[in-house]
């Protein structure tokens, strides 16, 4: 604070910097954030020194430019290891190093990923030596690399003026002082040779400008979780290079001055503990211990969200139904384009030399007969030696015999297969340019026109099938092909080749001289002079995948190879070397169209050879003493990996160096580079002549080769910030983020360029605003062929100027590249329309962040420097997403510390979050021919979830800022509202009931259970009432009904004599699903104690299952157990006692046995509100809830059944239930004896063994009522999917079914029914019999039985099921209901859950306010019905929540009636439909159960809907559960594919709850099929996932913490 305090500050800039200093202790604002605001605020009032604060250990020096003569002293430079060269730059890495020391204040701490050990491929770790960076020894840096990659350029002293940007910038170039070049380095920090290449990897701290970020150690403390085996040691700078972690703290720099940083970073690597791989105990944010290592990183995560990015969301919520996305305010600072209106840039002339041949076959005859031995075109083999040497007389006789035999040899002569003005293609591999010329020449003369292509290797090549689409379209039949190449294509087993996917039919021909027909002696071909026909088509891969063909005209292509001839001042019989592809682009123009023009010799260098020799095309200007060679940033780099081992080396010879990616970002620094070391070599630096060019513009700008004296190059440095918001400013105050361009010299003779905005109309821009480049001139493409729209857009521009007015009547083309026309005319690029990614409305390029990546310590993690960086859009934005392939050695630790790495610099640097950070091994992206990356192969790939990488991190968080405002609840209306009759707040009050249970039959009379059974004994005594089937569809036991009296009887015995039970004990009834658990409960009430039904322990998961049976058994308050002998004797056994204590159990008694006797006396129970049995069922919270039925609620229970069914004695109904609890217990046990109809009991359990077992049954019985679990349903679904015909084959007939109802507790879920519905048709299920009931703790069921399927077709409903209705989802999330179209966004299907029982009356009441609700909101049912549950049965007897559940009345209405409170949100709706007397019916639905709701960000979620969409987001998601914890969302999925799958899913489950939720997903967690635990309802335990992660007992395979 003494800089504020030495000066006086004005009271306002006090009080501003009182809140600042607030909002960061508050946490409002991150530590970076405030000290920009806080040196913004008093950046006025502080004396101006030359060096602001935040530079000062940068020095002064660092403002010296580097002139010629400084900058020589770099030239004799060490050069090592392997790192991607087309992204070099030694500032850069400078600027990467800064900015992440500048993130050493932030303490990130980013939890670590959990990873299963299967996936976790590496070497043991004493095994593994990181990669030790000056790798110049190793073998990879001698060229067996695809793309090697150079090290940090220079040695201890980090890169030099040079190496960096060290050319002079010299005023005029470009006529602002401020273009400094970026080669700002202090003279003092220049290296020796002698600096070895082991010091240079151990002093690379001082990093150039002296700033001591080089090693970072405490930076990455937080991140390292540093092996056991590494040590800390400082080192001096002798010692042997450091493998023990990439925290080694030497900071020295190389003329032995201790930076002034050093000490305190070799100190704060010793403070602080090292922290271990993720089994060991790990800190919180808080330094406290923890032993659960996910709750940890959970907490790890918290606490690094805590610190928000962004200021927070403004705290109010728009009641509207389209949640407003959160837009991007335009900040009011950026800055904005401020200069005049620029003018267009005229090249020179284009003066036509007098013997410029007509067109380009004229010159291939005049030289193919002037000088037929001049040589054309050289090629060599894989080894460098020279293969052949093409003449210009053998071109033309070849040439001539291809174009005679395509115009008569193919087809007949009625109907020659190509006619003039036919697409054919040209199929020939790299190494093979002389076939190709042919082939090209011959398709000139035949007046065809040639569509060169890339060989496609395989049936799948990556942009193989769009290939095939262009050629599709271009109505290509004919493939040009040489013979070596036709052998190597795919072939059929018959020999023939392979169809290719997406291509056309095409016949191969091969263009070999030895497989043609000589041309008759007077066959000559016609050389016109060149016209607008068609001359070639270049194919052009578009950044979404697709391929498009740009036509050149005869006359562009004359005028082109003119312009180039012009430009490079090409004179006849030079010799030029040719690195590039001749097939399209630079190398196509220059060393296949232009040389031939002026008779030019060409050295051709094959990709392959590149590979193997790296300095062969030096080699080969060196030998054949070349003018010009054509190259790319790529092999100056792999030359100057490779050139130590040479000592001849002269290129002198050279006039011309054609840099053909020039207008890249990277090119400068390979430029700079490579002059620095060859300048020895006889190279001058005027020589070095970048260039830009499009497939459309064709070339666009070259920097002409100029002699010793004149102008240099210019050079740009830029605001990183400036150029994002698409304005040039020179430098920026933090001078980490700028971009240093070099020009591609001027624009092309005869033509005239402008730049225009690069989004709405083509407005010119003004003099400091970036736009896309847009050229007028003969020599462009003319159009996308058979694109007639595209083409308009791209070919036929009209600029206009700020007034509105064109330009010119002539039209401009656009290039693709963005960039500005700089003073004196000179050309600049800064990027390609294809790589702009606008994120936040500001534009990044994608190649300035593959830079940024690249510059990231370890640099050699990244494997041959393969990196790729697309945008996806999610949530209305784009995202970016950076795809690293990483190189086999290295480890989890690494990979995840290189990440967070990444993250900090790009966002130092650039000022944007990068979405998602994905690691693949090493050469698995998808290659283009040339072996880069295709780059929307792999995001196609990352999209669908098929990259595989082996890490990911996705940072939501930090990235996604445009979330809708999170919601602040209203105060709803209260009881002051109007409420008139029926109506509230003008809406009718949503309520509804089942019709009366008016008529009493017989057995009506009897208040008890066990009256009618023994009533039904006396008088049908032989009537069967259940009968029970085994797996294999036959009868295991059946019971009549006295059969069940004696038996039940007997039971009554045992209780009273063995037992010696009082009335009202209460009985644990222990048995599988079967007839003795019916006969033990009549027992039970026959002896007048209480029976609690148990789901006994499952035998071969004792552990887990036993502790919940003696969890019911005592909080039911159970006297004694009844069991069969098998499960007395499970009980017994060795595991069992091992879980549960054989002594902690009530009495067990086994009643397969059962005496002889009868009890002297059946218990009549005196009141029928007294308890007639208990039902326990785990929740799905995972709560044990207890209620109390008493025998009056179980009687109107079975008759509100009987009459909403029709039960009756005759019927039989097939229930597939667990008989335990619920509705599944009462259908099983209870309404067969009540209603005396037959019920054929099938346990699900036996559905395992054979799952057409119920459906069979069905069908066998004639059955016309069934009732199933959604688990039944689901298993039929699965289990039955493919055997529907041999069902039917079988003679299974469901067409007697009007009513299948699926028992549940939940929302419907309507796509398991509707496809059940659908597969089962064939087997005759009607598809409206199928519907659902709805029950809950406090009333078992509130709604059953759909509409009778007679009435309905009494009625004449045709059409959709009238009972489902779509909502909206986001209205939901805001407890409201919205009717939505069916399809329309965001729209969610619900059914209705079944008919009102009769006797029940249901209200929709606000479970906060307690008062009614309107028709169509949605609200907490409520219920009042005969049969509701008289409470819940506690040992603690907590009265408050039991008054609140089962008694509670409505604030204002009807104040008199009491309800019980279901727990679940749903609402009514009346229909069409008219019930059977004559009333409107109502129509409920259900949406979710209150507890299991999640509230995020003041709305509310069920996870059911987040679960539906992660289920369908990928086909290996097999079951999906979600949970909050601490605000977190975890997203937990099953995964059915191998586990290397694992990692594709983590986006693809961010993304879609992004998209359809708005919400941000905390952890992913990715585990094995059946590790979400379900009930015996099928419903979900999230809460025991939940515990089972938090107490870290999933063995997930993969964990992903999003930041």
């Amino acid at each position: 604070m003494a800089d504020r305090d030495s000066v006086a500050l004005p009271s306002e800039v006090r009080a501003r910097l009182a809140e600042l200093e607030l909002e960061l202790s508050e946490g409002d604002i991150t530590q970076k954030g405030y000290e920009k605001k806080r040196s913004k605020l008093i950046g006025a009032y502080l004396p101006q020194s030359p060096v602001s604060g935040s530079e000062a250990p940068m020095g002064q020096e660092r403002k010296t430019p580097v002139t010629p003569s400084s900058s020589s002293r770099y030239n004799r430079r060490r050069l090592s290891g392997s790192r991607d060269e087309r992204y070099r730059s030694d500032v850069h890495t400078e600027a990467v190093q800064a900015a992440l020391a500048k993130h050493k204040e932030r303490k990130m701490a980013v939890p670590m990923p959990s990873k299963r050990r299967s996936l976790v491929v590496q070497t043991s770790m004493d095994a593994y030596t990181p990669p030790d960076t000056s790798s110049g020894s190793e073998g990879e840096a001698d060229g067996e690399e695809e793309c090697p990659e150079e090290d940090r350029v220079g040695g201890g002293g980090g890169g030099g003026g040079g190496g960096g940007d060290g050319t002079s910038s010299l005023e005029d170039s470009l006529s602002t002082e401020h273009w400094v070049s970026r080669g700002l380095h202090p003279a003092s920090s220049s290296t020796t040779t002698g600096s070895s290449a082991s010091s240079s990897s151990s002093s690379r701290g001082s990093s150039g400008s002296g700033a001591a970020v080089g090693r970072l150690a405490d930076v990455l403390q937080q991140h390292a979780h540093l092996h056991r085996h590494r040590l800390h040691r400082t080192e001096n700078h002798s010692a042997p290079p450091d493998v023990t972690g990439y925290t080694n703290n030497s900071s020295s720099s190389s003329d032995g001055t201790q930076v002034d940083r050093a000490a305190c970073t070799g100190n704060a690597a010793h403070k602080h503990a090292p922290k271990y791989g993720n089994a060991e105990l790990m800190e919180t944010g808080d330094g406290v211990p923890v032993s659960s290592r996910v709750s940890a990183k959970i907490q790890q995560l918290v606490n690094t969200l805590k610190r928000p990015k962004r200021p927070p969301l403004r705290e109010f919520f728009v009641d509207d139904f389209e949640e407003l996305l959160e837009v991007q305010q335009p900040d009011p600072n950026q800055p904005r384009a401020e200069g005049a209106q620029m003018s267009p840039s005229q090249g020179e002339q284009l003066g036509v030399v007098t013997n410029w041949p007509p067109s380009l076959e004229a010159a291939l005859q005049r030289w193919g007969t002037i000088s037929p031995k001049a040589p054309c075109l050289s090629t060599m083999d894989p080894n460098g030696k020279p293969l052949y040497v093409l003449t210009y007389g053998k071109l033309w006789s070849r040439s001539i015999k291809v174009a005679y035999n395509l115009l008569h040899k193919l087809g007949s002569k009625q109907e020659p297969l190509v006619r003039p003005g036919d697409r054919v293609a040209l199929v020939y591999p790299n190494n093979d340019p002389a076939a190709f010329i042919t082939a090209f020449y011959g398709c000139l003369l035949a007046e065809v026109v040639p569509v060169p292509i890339e060989v496609p290797l395989s049936r799948k090549d990556a942009g193989s099938q769009q290939i095939g689409f262009l050629l599709g379209s271009c109505g290509v039949t004919v493939a040009l092909t040489s013979d070596a190449c036709h052998k190597g294509l795919p072939k059929s087993p018959t020999g023939e080749i392979q169809q290719f996917k997406g291509w056309p039919k095409v016949l191969w021909f091969v263009t070999e001289s030895k497989h043609l027909s000589k041309p008759p002696r007077d066959w000559f071909p016609l050389t016109k002079d060149a016209n607008q026909d068609t001359a070639y088509i270049e194919y052009k891969t578009c950044k979404d995948g697709s391929v498009l063909g740009v036509t050149v005209t005869r006359v562009a292509m004359l005028a082109h190879s003119q312009a180039l001839t012009q430009c490079c001042s090409y004179t006849e019989a030079e010799t030029i070397v040719n690195v590039l592809d001749f097939k399209k682009d630079v190398g196509l123009w220059h060393a296949v169209l232009t040389s031939v023009m002026n008779m030019m010799h060409v050295i051709s260098i094959p990709y392959a050879l590149m590979k193997v020799n790296p300095l062969s095309w030096i080699q080969k200007v060196c030998q054949y003493k070349a003018r010009v060679a054509c190259v790319k940033s790529r092999d100056m780099h792999w030359a100057l990996v490779a050139h130590r081992d040479q000592r001849d080396i002269n290129l002198s010879s050279l006039r011309m160096l054609l840099v053909a990616d020039g207008s890249n970002p990277w090119s400068i620094s390979s430029c700079d580079a490579f002059l620095n070391v060859f300048q020895t070599k006889g190279l001058r630096s005027e020589v070095i002549c970048p260039c830009a060019s499009s497939p459309e513009a064709l070339t666009v700008a070259i920097r002409r080769p100029v002699e010793e004296d004149s102008v240099p190059p210019g050079r740009g440095v830029l605001s990183m910030s400036g150029l994002s918001h698409g304005v040039i400013r020179v430098d920026s105050e933090e001078k980490l983020s700028v971009l240093t361009l070099q020009d591609v010299g001027s624009v092309m003779p005869g033509g005239l360029m402008c730049a225009v905005k690069p989004e709405g109309l083509p407005l010119l821009c003004k003099t400091d605003e970036i736009g896309e480049l847009c050229v007028c001139t003969l020599a462009t493409g003319t159009s996308y062929y058979g694109l007639s729209g595209m083409t308009k857009n791209t070919f036929e521009v009209f600029p206009l100027s700020g007034a509105g007015s064109p330009l010119s009547d002539v039209p401009f083309t656009r290039t693709g590249l963005l960039g500005f026309i700089g003073p004196a005319g000179l050309i600049f690029v800064a990027g390609k329309m294809d790589g702009l990614m606008v994120v936040g409305g500001r534009r990044h390029n994608a190649d300035d962040i593959v830079a940024t990546a690249l510059a990231v310590e370890p640099m050699k993690f990244v494997y041959r420097g393969r990196i790729a960086v697309f945008s996806i859009t999610v949530l209305h934005d784009e995202r970016i997403v950076v795809v690293a392939e990483q190189r086999p050695d290295s480890t989890e630790e690494d990979s995840f510390q290189w990440m967070s790495r990444v993250l900090q610099a790009i966002d130092g640097i650039h000022q944007v979050g990068v979405y998602c950070l994905a690691l693949v091994p090493s050469n698995t992206l998808p290659k283009t021919p040339l072996g880069g990356i295709h780059l929307s192969e792999t995001k196609q790939l990352f999209l669908e979830g098929a990259l595989h990488p082996c890490n990911v991190l996705m940072c939501p968080h930090t990235c996604v800022t445009n979330l809708p405002k999170p919601r602040q609840k209203q105060p709803e209306i209260g009881p002051a509202s109007v409420m008139v009759g029926n109506l509230v707040s003008g809406k009718r009050i949503a309520q509804a009931s089942g019709r009366d249970l008016t008529q009493m039959e017989d057995n009506d009379q009897f208040l008890f259970l066990s009256e009618v059974l023994q009533w039904r004994a006396q008088t049908t005594p032989d009537h069967v009432l259940y009968t029970l089937l085994n797996s294999r569809g036959t009868i295991a036991s059946s019971l009549t009904c006295v059969q069940l009296h004696k038996r039940a009887e007997k039971i009554a015995a045992i209780l009273s004599e063995r037992a010696h039970l009082q009335d009202g004990d209460h009985v644990a009834l222990v048995y599988p699903p079967g007839v003795d658990l019916v006969v033990a409960f009549y027992g039970c009430l026959y002896a007048g104690c209480v029976p609690i039904t148990v789901r006994p322990p499952h035998p071969q998961n004792i552990t887990t299952t036993l502790p919940t049976v003696k969890m019911i058994v005592e909080v039911s308050r159970s006297v004694c157990v009844m069991t069969t002998q098998v499960i007395s004797k499970l009980l017994r056994s060795k595991e069992a006692t091992a879980t549960v204590d054989l002594r902690t159990w009530p009495p067990v008694i086994d009643t397969d046995d059962l005496p002889k006797k009868k009890p002297p006396l059946l218990h009549k129970p005196l009141n029928p509100d007294t308890l007639a049995y208990l039902d326990f069922s785990v929740s799905t919270t995972g709560m044990l809830a207890g209620v109390k039925m008493s025998h009056s609620a179980t009687s109107a229970f079975c008759r509100s059944i009987k009459l909403q069914c029709e039960l009756y004695p005759s019927r039989e109904v097939a229930i597939c239930l667990d008989p335990y609890c619920g509705l599944g217990f009462v259908l099983w046990c209870l309404c067969s004896v009540y209603s005396g109809h037959q019920s054929i009991l099938i346990p699900p359990s036996e559905l395992e063994l054979n799952p057409s077992l119920w459906l069979s049954a069905v069908s066998q019985y004639k059955v016309r009522d069934t009732f199933c679990s959604y688990s039944v349903m689901e298993l039929c679904t699965k289990g039955l999917g493919l055997q529907t015909d041999a069902l039917k084959s079988r003679g299974v007939d469901l067409s007697r079914v009007r009513t299948c109802v699926v028992v549940a507790e939940e929302r419907p879920r309507i796509s398991l029914t509707q496809s059940f519905s659908k597969l089962f048709k064939d087997l005759g299920l009607h598809p409206r019999a199928v519907s659902t009931s709805f029950g809950c703790r406090v009333n078992l069921a509130i709604c059953l039985q759909p509409h009778r399927l007679g009435k309905l077709a009494d009625q004449g409903t045709s059409g959709p099921d009238p009972t489902t209705v779509f909502v909206d989802m986001r209205a939901l999330r805001h407890d409201r209901v919205r009717l939505v179209e069916r399809g329309s966004p965001h729209s969610l299907p619900l059914m209705e859950s079944g008919k009102i029982l009769p006797g029940v009356r249901i209200i929709i009441a606000n479970p906060e306010t307690k008062g009614p609700m309107g028709e169509s909101h949605l609200g907490e049912i409520w219920v009042h019905s005969g049969h509701n549950a008289s409470g819940y049965f506690t040992v603690y007897g907590d009265e408050a929540l039991q008054s609140d559940h089962f008694c509670s009345r409505l604030s204002f209405g009807d104040t008199q009636t009491v309800w019980a409170r279901t727990g679940y949100l749903g609402f009514l709706r009346r229909t069409e439909l008219t019930d059977a007397n004559g009333e409107r019916h109502d129509a409920l639905y259900v949406v979710g159960a209150l507890e299991e709701a999640m509230e995020l960000r003041g709305m509310r979620y069920h996870p059911i809907d987040i679960e539906t969409s992660v289920i369908r987001t990928h086909k290996s998601i097999t079951e999906c559960a979600v949970f909050t914890w601490t605000n977190l969302l975890v997203v937990v999925v099953e995964l059915d594919g191998s586990e290397h799958e694992a990692l594709d899913l983590v986006p693809m489950v961010t993304n879609v709850v992004l998209e359809e939720h708005y919400l941000i997903v905390g952890v992913v967690v990715v585990v094995d099929i059946g590790v979400i635990p379900i009930n015996s309802r099928g419903e979900k335990q999230r809460m025991h996932l939940r515990d089972g992660f938090l107490a870290d007992q999933l063995d997930p395979i993969y964990v992903a913490y999003n930041m």
